[in-house]
């Protein structure tokens, strides 16, 4: 079964198309929020691959509504169009997808399948919001997390690494890009994560603020007048390491006005990287002892100075020095110590593995 999947994100378009044994066949990335050219990608996409045997999407946000990978169908595209509002950066996206390829391929069977559904096993006290019982019954709110298809895949290739099951493994996940959350996985169920009705809530990010007071909002609509769009707007888009350095708000540009000795910039990248691990700290108790911490997304591939200096405030948990050599190779590995205990793991992030592993098991 080829399987070609559509990432279609807020500011980009991620296509990738897998064979049967996983290999990579194709691949193209397309940087734009234009969707005349997001469809002439997907038709150049689909008219170089005849052989494409089904679409899997990856979709944010799946609500209370969808748990797992689903089969779409003119009924579940309703009720995804329903659930826009709460993702309004990320679904709009995919549902854009989803329909340009109904209307280019309309036999083509399509999957979705959904970042939030990770994270459909929290128990209650770690899913629920100490909010009045209407919120939580009539508008669903609680927590939902998000990143699911990479903190899924990360827990799976963390056990492969280690020669172990991931059913013996209590590990965090951290997922850090633009966006950025950590899971905190047991066995490989996931049991705590730091987003939560929305990706703004959890750790510093590149523009996104990350928890706050919720008094701010309130504090800045009553006397800086401003509207709930334009509070929304800047917490989204004008804070995390922007809003504290300037710039686009991409930690490399954070470390270079580190090295360049800009108190702005050490601020911002000290803020991250403590709001990191008290993130990492704060979810121990969902899993009692902590056997690995995986980092993953651009900036956890990328950065070994972040692994680094998150590992060493946090030797109160058994992480410490990690191996120098190790931290600068390329591929998936363990750049902890031998026999560290918890392992530190730098793992890609290949949510494409992960949607097409659940595609092939909702069709068999």
């Amino acid at each position: 079964m080829k399987v070609f999947v559509v990432n279609a994100g807020s500011s980009s378009l991620k296509l990738r198309l897998l064979d049967e044994d996983d290999t990579l066949l194709d691949t193209h990335d397309v940087s734009s929020v234009d969707p005349e050219a997001r469809l002439r990608a997907l038709t150049r996409f689909l008219d170089a691959h005849p052989e494409i045997d089904v679409v899997g999407h990856r979709v944010v946000h799946g609500g209370r509504r969808f748990t797992s990978a689903v089969l779409l169908d003119r009924e579940t595209d309703e009720e995804l169009e329903a659930l826009a509002d709460l993702a309004p950066l990320h679904n709009p996206p995919s549902l854009e997808a989803i329909t340009a390829i109904s209307r280019l391929r309309p036999t083509m069977p399509q999957v979705a399948c959904f970042d939030t559904a990770f994270h459909a096993s929290l128990p209650a006290k770690a899913a629920t919001y100490a909010v009045p019982a209407t919120w939580r019954e009539r508008w669903g709110i609680r927590r939902y997390g998000f990143h699911g298809l990479s903190h899924a895949y990360a827990s799976r290739r963390a056990a492969e690494l280690l020669g172990r099951s991931p059913d013996q493994l209590q590990m965090i996940s951290a997922h850090l890009g633009a966006g950025a959350s950590l899971a905190a996985i047991s066995q490989g169920v996931s049991l705590d994560t730091s987003m939560g009705f929305t990706p703004l809530e959890g750790l510093v990010m590149a523009t996104r603020s990350g928890s706050i007071d919720p008094g701010i909002v309130f504090w800045m609509q009553r006397h800086g007048g401003l509207s709930a769009d334009e509070v929304e707007h800047a917490l989204e888009h004008d804070s995390g390491l922007r809003g504290l350095a300037g710039g686009s708000g991409d930690l490399r540009e954070v470390l270079a006005g580190v090295d360049q000795h800009r108190s702005d910039a050490l601020l911002a990248y000290e803020h991250y990287v403590y709001r990191l691990q008290r993130g990492i700290a704060a979810l121990l108790p969902a899993l009692g002892h902590l056997d690995v911490l995986a980092f993953t997304g651009g900036a956890g591939e990328a950065q070994p100075r972040l692994r680094a200096d998150t590992c060493a405030g946090l030797g109160f948990l058994g992480l410490g020095e990690l191996d120098e050599r190790r931290q600068h190779e390329a591929e998936d590995r363990v750049v902890s110590r031998s026999d560290a205990v918890p392992a530190v793991l730098v793992i890609h992030a290949r949510e494409d593995l992960e949607i097409a592993r659940q595609v092939r098991a909702l069709l068999g």
